[in-house]
């Protein structure tokens, strides 16, 4: 190549010329590598003045090549001689420890972290000599070995030889353990407040607080309600052979609970375990357990203002209660709190409310010579109990009695609360006023003052009146209307009268119209009375016909042999076959039945007569 400067290795002079031949290589003629002196003057023909590195340059050998002949490439340097790293300072950052043995299984190799992790195990010594269990199977095990959770497994090597990796899972088996754990505390409270969500009565919460409570968190759960009138009730589950729970209960005085349970009353948690399972035990709570073998826990149940109750908790001593077990009970506590407040304010309620509905129900007509009494009710909304339409009867000094039916507007509780005004109302009224029509006056009066009193704007309909028994056997009726429907008699030829009784509305205005008729009944004679949820029962094969006084008149002809409470019942019964399972509004009947002679009614085998005409033909949807 023209420009191209070689230096011989055995001359010492430049020479210009073409390169040797491949021959004169072959025959041993050693050249020495290009120097970057020797090429800096070497144009590649392109424009560009090229220097190669040093070290690139190093790795080719110079040699002049001759014309039309191929470049020749030089040998390779030998790379610099590197030392092996120790193989034991690599498996030292292993995580797990390594133990290598020979096919006679003596141990030739232990790691550095299997030395820390089995200590016991030393090169040169037969690895079963090491005693460690984990380490005699061929597939590998999870063993404890002092206090640390271990994990082994063998992979064969070569000529019978073994090699066991050993590695410490502690930490992630607990971790693993504490998520489980925390699992099945969850599932555990969970289910707590399902089951406990249900029972709205305090008995049957507190035996589900105990029963849940075993075995989960106890072999004995004890609780105890706060004290009521001077005693406290108990309830006690204990695990059974057959995990189900037997559920027992118990009164205490309030004053022989023991000293833990009445300051866990007040709101403290005790934490003495040793003396309060021996009051646990003096109690008679812990059939069957030893004082020396146990453990006890007592946790108040949160209330509204105070504890509703306190959750004594007992299991052997094998299993001790720790920090979590103690957070699960009070959780467990709280759930059980919320139930046990949840009931009772309920029974509380409920009580209230029973006691209203007595007060507000229709009572029964007081016993009267010559009278016998027939009542029926039904009011529109059945699970309260209580309606608009009332009746009773009260004595009077001279042998006679005050009677009423009547019917209020509107329904249900504020209906039935307006209904006890206005019985309260004639309770004291009849004692100053005995005459029919100025008694129901009077009662229009107080009626106008409460209703405006209160803005309630409310009114009642109302047939009064006073029956007074005749030499005869039969009775004298005073009847006094007040814008109710007009009452029907029965006579002992089988007729069905309709009395011309009329009047206006009671506790509109001032000084309503009162309508007053005189009806005498001989014996055996029946008086009917009754409120519009009777003949305004909407039914029949339509659903919508009104049964009306015409079907009613019907419905009670040829029944003036039957005693009065058969035929407030007959009344009853009627009306509902017509409304099938329609709504209604409330059904009241009052029937008062002439004795005769004796004051006893006469006794028929009269059964109820057959229905025939409209009501029949029409029948129940």
């Amino acid at each position: 190549m023209p420009g191209y400067r070689r230096r011989l290795s055995g001359g010492g002079s430049d020479h210009r010329g073409p390169c040797r031949s491949r021959g004169d290589i072959d025959e041993g003629v050693g050249l020495k590598l290009v120097s970057g002196a020797d090429v800096r003057d070497f144009d590649p023909g392109d424009g560009r003045i090229s220097t190669p590195h040093v070290a690139r340059a190093s790795a080719w050998s110079a040699a002049a090549p001759r014309s039309g002949s191929a470049p020749v490439l030089p040998a390779l340097a030998p790379a610099r001689a590197q030392a092996a790293p120790d193989w034991s300072e690599v498996v030292e950052h292993f995580r797990e420890g390594l133990v290598v043995c020979d096919a006679d299984g003596v141990v030739r190799h232990v790691s550095p972290v299997a030395e820390r992790l089995l200590p016991e195990v030393a090169a040169g010594e037969l690895l079963a000599a090491a005693g460690i269990g984990g380490l005699g199977r061929d597939d590998g095990a999870e063993f404890t070995h002092q206090g640390r959770r271990l994990r082994a497994r063998r992979v064969a090597l070569s000529a019978g030889r073994s090699c066991w990796y050993v590695e410490d899972v502690s930490d992630s088996v607990s971790r693993a353990d504490a998520l489980l754990a925390e699992r099945a505390r969850s599932a555990f409270l969970a289910v707590a407040g399902e089951r406990l969500g249900n029972p709205l009565h305090p008995d049957r919460a507190a035996a589900a607080v105990v029963r849940l409570a075993v075995p989960t968190l106890a072999e004995v759960a004890v609780l105890v309600l706060a004290p009521r009138s001077g005693r406290a009730r108990w309830w006690r589950a204990s695990r059974a052979d057959d995990d189900a729970p037997n559920v027992d209960r118990g009164v205490l005085a309030a004053a022989d609970l023991p000293a833990a349970m009445i300051e866990a009353l007040g709101g403290a948690e005790p934490h003495a375990v040793d003396w309060l399972v021996e009051q646990a035990l003096e109690a008679g709570w812990l059939p069957g357990l030893d004082s020396a073998d146990v453990c006890a826990r007592v946790v108040p149940l949160p209330g509204r203002e105070a504890p509703a109750g306190v959750l004594l908790v007992a299991r052997r001593a094998t299993r001790w209660y720790d920090h979590a077990d103690v957070e699960l009970i009070r959780a467990f506590a709280g759930r059980a709190g919320a139930a046990l407040t949840t009931a009772l304010l309920y029974r509380d309620q409920a009580e209230v409310a029973d006691t209203l509905q007595a007060s507000l129900l229709p009572v029964e007509p007081v016993e009267a010579p010559g009278v016998q009494w027939g009542t029926s009710y039904r009011p529109a909304q059945a699970g309260l109990r209580i309606g608009g339409d009332f009746y009773g009867s009260h004595r009077l000094a001279d042998g006679g009695s005050v009677f009423f039916l009547g019917d209020v507007s509107g329904k249900g509780v504020e209906a039935a609360v307006f209904t006890g005004q206005l019985r309260q109302c004639l309770h004291a009224l009849h004692r100053v006023e005995h005459q029919p029509g100025r008694l129901l006056k009077l009662l229009n009066d107080a009626l106008l003052e409460t209703t405006q009193a209160h803005g309630q704007g409310r009114f009642a309909t109302m047939v009064l009146g006073v029956v007074r028994p005749h030499r005869d056997g039969g009775l004298s009726l005073t009847l006094a209307g007040g814008g109710h429907l007009p009452p029907l008699v029965l006579r002992a030829s089988g007729e069905v009268e309709q009395v011309p009784l009329r009047g206006m509305l009671i506790g509109v205005v001032p000084d309503p119209r009162i309508g007053e008729v005189t009806v005498h009944l001989a014996p055996g004679e029946t008086c009917l009375l009754y409120s519009d949820g009777v003949t305004e029962a909407r039914g029949g094969r339509r659903g919508d016909d009104q049964f009306g006084t015409d079907r009613l008149m019907h419905a009670v002809s040829g029944c003036h042999r039957m005693p009065a409470p058969a035929l407030a019942e007959r009344i009853e019964q009627v009306t509902c076959d017509w409304l099938g399972h329609g709504d209604h509004d409330d059904i009241a009947v009052l029937a008062l039945r002439a004795t005769g002679p004796g004051g006893r009614p006469a006794r028929h085998l009269h059964a109820v007569p057959t229905t025939t005409g409209p009501a029949a033909a029409e029948g129940p949807r």
